[in-house]
């Protein structure tokens, strides 16, 4: 195996890893979310200010992370794991 092969071996399992991590993150994220309205309705039910409940601000902090967990992913993609690419090829 050569020393390149080898190297995009490891960029493919950096990757791998940091996909699976991220995706981690967001199931369970996402389960609490939704085990807290089956589980705990009184605690999501319990208004924050007039209009805006727990579960309300909960389920909006939920999509803000989905957003900030792409962020970090497609940060990571470009900085690092599009410029090694990039490199291997020539």
């Amino acid at each position: 195996m050569s020393e390149h092969e080898r190297h995009f071996r490891a960029l493919s399992q950096r990757q791998g890893t940091i996909a699976a991590v991220l995706t981690a993150l967001m199931i369970a994220l996402y389960f609490g979310f939704v085990l807290l309205i089956a589980y705990n309705r009184t605690l999501m039910a319990r208004l924050i200010v007039p209009g805006l409940s727990v579960g309300i601000l909960l389920g909006a902090l939920v999509i803000v992370c989905t957003w900030l967990l792409t962020w970090v992913y497609v940060r990571w993609a470009n900085t690092h794991y599009d410029t090694e690419i990039e490199r291997l090829r020539r």
